[in-house]
């Protein structure tokens, strides 16, 4: 499985951020604020987001989190308030939200879409959080999303991490967002780290849930793009594209606009 060539990392970076700037200054408001989690697409864009000089205000919303992710985000904060003044963080911990919100809805049995909704649940208490952070402060919600996840696989919550002002990454892979995270030096316990969207409370990462990994799923991307069928491919090849087709079949319903009922006139 081949990937397209790299990109040019200081390039894209510079555009990136004055993208960013430009887009601020043009709504008139005073920054950006996003959610850390502790993996490299946060981390990425936060840093993209401070490179602007305007106000960046990191926010963690733990909600039953593993202490690695905690950690790692809390690293990658302090972090980036020694290299950016513009930088500010605060914590909203809605473990306490969460439960109450599963006691308002109770459902007695155990299934996967169960586990699925709520899954999604903290996802969307975690963007309404921050939207909360971007009222009072005048900050737009930059999201956090790649090209393969929002693009790809829609591999996001509908209204929850997808529920953003702006995108400053989703026009880059993921080895594309590593390669960033790598020149803006990120921490190393995040670049090293399994990508995981911590959302059922346990250790299964973003390649468990997907059945491929992101190097897989950007293969397989490319080769649709390029009018490719599962009839072309033998082996692991085979079964990766078909992973990517149904997931980008089934996630359509993310990455379309909203259908509307025009009446006739």
């Amino acid at each position: 499985m081949t990937k397209k060539s790299a990109i040019q990392v200081e390039k894209v970076n510079t555009q990136i951020v004055n993208w960013l700037k430009t887009y601020a200054e043009n709504a008139k408001v005073n920054g950006f604020v996003i959610g850390i989690s502790g993996g490299v697409d946060s981390a990425v864009t936060s840093t993209l987001c401070a490179q602007t000089g305007l106000k960046v205000l990191c926010v963690e919303m733990p909600i039953h989190q593993a202490p690695s992710h905690v950690t790692r985000g809390r690293e990658h904060i302090e972090q980036l308030k020694q290299r950016f003044p513009n930088v500010s963080s605060t914590e909203a911990d809605l473990t306490g939200v969460f439960e109450t919100f599963k006691k308002a809805v109770p459902d007695d049995s155990d299934t996967a879409k169960v586990h699925l909704a709520l899954a999604n649940t903290r996802a969307r208490l975690r963007m309404t959080t921050l939207y909360y952070f971007a009222g009072i402060h005048g900050l737009l919600v930059a999201g956090t999303g790649n090209k393969v996840e929002d693009f790809g696989v829609g591999f996001y919550t509908k209204y929850g991490d997808g529920g953003v002002d702006l995108s400053p990454i989703a026009d880059l892979m993921k080895s594309e967002v590593y390669l960033l995270g790598s020149y803006l030096k990120i921490p190393e316990s995040i670049l090293k780290a399994s990508p995981t969207d911590g959302l059922f409370g346990d250790d299964r990462t973003d390649e468990d849930q997907l059945g491929a990994s992101y190097d897989e799923l950007e293969w397989a991307m490319l080769e649709n793009e390029a009018g490719k069928s599962a009839e072309d491919f033998l082996g692991r090849e085979k079964i990766v594209f078909e992973i990517y087709k149904r997931l980008n079949t089934i996630n359509q319903h993310k990455m379309l606009a909203i259908p509307v009922c025009f009446i006739t006139k």
